[in-house]
């Protein structure tokens, strides 16, 4: 039986599919579109997923048949809570109406790219956090956990939490709104002169150079309990709402189409006690950096402090997480010492992109009540592109490859393929890496990838300067091969999806600083065979050739969505400095920078390639 899954009409619009319990195939609709964090419908990643599962309209296999749509919205969920705060802000029932009215019609919009009819699918509703923690607990590996769902707003909640057990999940409790961790640290990620949705990452960066000077004002802010409530333990918080506006009435936000658009949620009491905020096109002075540090300690307090209660709530030891908030790197590489939880599973679209696969796979298993048998173990769920789509775009570029001195060399042999590339990282250039299927969430992790070496301290500020064109403040990751993560970390707890920072251990802060963030941290991924077996003979030969099993790993893009076609890596790749390219078993290098390699390179090479 194929599900297909979708979160629309919000930021990071997506699709995915299950057959038969085993998640085939997740995309996010910006790769697609080339546009960041798309809203709307993800009609081109339905698209893309339901032709990835082999799914046909009519005849064929039963497998093939594309019948159900489950959907992460719920519009009766805490319908009351709704309607009440719709009478006290009018405008907030005008955008609810919108809401409602294209949920009402999301079978129409199915049924366009599937080529369907409308009315033969069967649409399943899942409420916003149900989704978030069925997309974490039913692909983890774990039969019984705690689970926890964290993030700005959905389905009017921000935080929920409960238990699941095999194929069910029991929801214990909730944070309603207008109470929202996740829209405290937004508003004073606006404030602090970063105002493009998804910018939080950057505050968190930032956080790392600054003091929590500004503690005292995050706790007014946000509040938790003095005391636990009887229906739900000692969990909840709270926001003073002096301090935000999305309460008073509903924010300007777009989620039609295009780049999602968030209205101003600050209101001019936060800035009478913090002072003017940032110009985004301004400067970062001291105070910024302080009031960041403030910002994200008191997520952490408050953060731990509720996977604490639900600890102690429940009882267990193993915890899976969901959100927005989960991306939050810093606050989960402190769980498993901070709360009582021994193991964590956190999936690689915590974020909203996630809810796709939990509103499949909550129909799945809870509301079809098929057992478990899934584990998603890696984060290779996107398009594969083989050697003809390679060389057909190798093809299209040639001109501008031969006008910037470009040569493309085939090498068949993996091994020799690895020992190429690693060489040239050891030697300090900059290699774009494409491999296999694309990955699902925002983190490279492997098979999208930029690479160079982190031995090399200039390493960080040539890359923002030169490839990423971004803050200079923003930290690079270290890729490690899973059974070294001990030697350079304090933890080495596996984070396969790029999802914990660990200290490094202070050994090994002047081998590894170009990816060692100005606290002695490092977001981390570790690697092992079975997630990625091409990715981690990569950073073995790596280690070989110098001794360091780590390779420096960001994303390869520059300020656009990440690479998804052979297209896309190529015109990235021409259009900033990196050295060299290597797409599935193509090397494309830089004749400048190889002066040999014209040399090596066959007459005919580009264009048999």
């Amino acid at each position: 039986m194929l599900i297909l899954g979708v979160n629309a009409y919000h930021g990071d619009a997506s699709a995915a599919a299950i057959v038969d319990g085993q998640l085939v195939a997740a995309i996010e609709e910006e790769r697609l579109t080339r546009v960041k964090h798309a809203a709307g419908f993800p009609a081109r990643a339905l698209a893309a997923v339901a032709s990835a599962a082999g799914a046909r309209a009519t005849g064929g296999t039963r497998r093939g048949e594309i019948r159900t749509l489950a959907v992460a919205r719920d519009p009766w969920a805490r319908l009351g809570s709704k309607a009440w705060h719709a009478l006290k802000v009018p405008s907030l029932a005008m955008n609810r109406i919108g809401v409602q009215s294209r949920f009402a019609r999301i079978a129409e919009a199915a049924a366009r790219p599937l080529a369907v009819a409308a009315e033969g699918l069967e649409i399943h509703r899942v409420e916003h956090h149900q989704a978030h923690l069925a997309s974490s607990f039913f692909v983890s590996p774990y039969d019984q956990a705690a689970l926890y769902s964290i993030d700005g707003m959905g389905d009017f909640a921000s935080a929920a939490w409960g238990v699941g057990r095999g194929p069910r999940i029991e929801p214990l409790g909730a944070v309603a709104f207008p109470h929202s961790i996740g829209i405290f640290y937004t508003a004073l990620t606006q404030y602090l002169g970063f105002p493009n949705y998804g910018d939080e990452y950057k505050v968190m960066g930032l956080a790392s150079y600054g003091e929590p000077e500004y503690l005292d004002e995050m706790r007014r802010m946000v509040s938790t309990p003095s005391k636990p409530a009887a229906r739900r333990g000692p969990l909840g918080f709270a926001l003073d709402p002096a301090y935000f506006l999305h309460h008073r009435a509903s924010p300007e936000m777009t989620w039609d189409y295009g780049a999602p658009r968030q209205g101003r949620l600050y209101a001019d009491y936060l800035v009478e006690r913090l002072g003017p905020p940032r110009d985004p096109a301004g400067g970062v002075d001291q105070r910024h950096r302080n009031i960041a540090a403030s910002l994200q300690r008191r997520l952490e307090e408050v953060m731990l402090g509720q996977l604490r209660g639900l600890h102690s709530l429940t009882g267990m030891r193993r915890l899976c997480l969901a959100g927005g908030v989960a991306f939050n790197c810093v606050a989960n590489g402190k769980i498993r010492a901070a709360t009582g939880f021994d193991e964590v599973y956190i999936q690689s679209a915590a974020g909203d992109a996630g809810l796709a696969i939990g509103a499949a796979m909550y129909a799945w298993h809870h509301t079809l009540g098929h057992r478990r048998g899934f584990v998603m173990e890696h984060a290779n769920w996107g398009p594969a592109f083989g050697d003809g789509a390679i060389a057909a775009a190798l093809r299209a570029a040639r001109g501008e490859l031969e006008r910037q001195d470009c040569v493309a060399r085939r090498i068949d042999d993996e091994g020799e393929l690895c020992t190429l590339a690693a060489a040239a990282i050891a030697r300090g250039e900059v290699v774009g890496w494409f491999q296999g299927r694309m990955e699902w969430g925002p983190r490279a992790l492997g098979n999208r990838s930029i690479l160079a070496d982190p031995r090399r301290p200039e390493m960080r500020a040539i890359l923002n300067a030169k490839i990423k064109r971004r803050e200079l403040f923003r930290p690079f990751a270290p890729s490690i091969a899973e059974e070294a993560a001990h030697e350079y970390f304090e933890q080495s707890y596996p984070s396969p999806f790029m999802l914990m920072a660990y200290a490094v251990r202070p050994a090994k802060r002047a081998v590894i600083p170009a990816t060692t963030h100005v606290d002695g941290s490092g977001r981390l991924q570790t690697v092992n065979p079975r997630q990625n077996p091409l990715y981690y003979r990569l950073i073995k030969e790596f280690g070989r050739q110098t001794g360091v099993p780590v390779l420096l790993n960001t994303s390869f893009n520059e300020n656009e969505p990440v690479v998804c076609r052979p297209e896309e890596a190529l015109d990235c790749f021409l259009r900033t400095r990196m050295d060299l390219l290597v797409m599935g078993r193509t090397i494309v290098s830089r004749a400048s920078v190889h002066p040999r390699a014209r040399a090596v390179a066959r007459a005919t090479e580009l264009a048999e390639v």
